[in-house]
């Protein structure tokens, strides 16, 4: 696995004072050191409460929008294009306290893109996450399709 310029340490603190994750009450909670999950906490407060008093939407989508194209753009190293191409989320029970998001990216997913963009060609792959509450609830569900291609000089 080739590395990025960042580390998952470094990504870690500079996500946490990135603009719209430190005043959105979004915290990073975790990185693996191999990139291989992540773990994010979304606080309600009243900077990101919609009408009703639960979780503002675009907040939920927004804890769970860049990790899976890190996670896998980290793993795959420098030889890969990843980009984000799609998202879709389900808005499932309203959220009123704590919410978490975890990640876990698999070898076994790593090695079915991998076959996938061998010969050069592009794979448009859809990743799931379960955003739950404190207790276990799930409170959304988020899709996020991803582009990969192996770079033209890497093939």
């Amino acid at each position: 696995m080739a590395r990025r310029s960042l580390t998952p340490a470094a990504l870690h603190r500079a996500i946490t004072w990135w603009p719209p994750y430190l005043f959105s009450g979004i915290r990073v909670l975790h990185i693996a050191d191999d990139w291989s999950s992540a773990r994010v906490r979304l606080r309600l407060h009243r900077f990101n409460r919609n009408y009703v008093g639960t979780h503002f939407g675009g907040s939920l989508f927004s804890m769970s929008d860049p990790f899976w194209m890190l996670l896998v753009m980290n793993r795959l190293g420098r030889d890969y294009l990843v980009w984000d191409r799609a998202a879709e989320i389900e808005f499932v029970s309203p959220g009123k306290g704590d919410v978490f998001a975890d990640f876990k990216l698999t070898e076994h997913r790593l090695e079915e893109i991998r076959e996938l963009t061998a010969g050069g060609d592009k794979a448009l792959v859809w990743f799931e996450n379960d955003v739950v509450a404190d207790d276990g609830t799930v409170v959304a569900r988020v899709r996020k399709q991803l582009y990969v291609r192996r770079k033209r000089d890497s093939r």
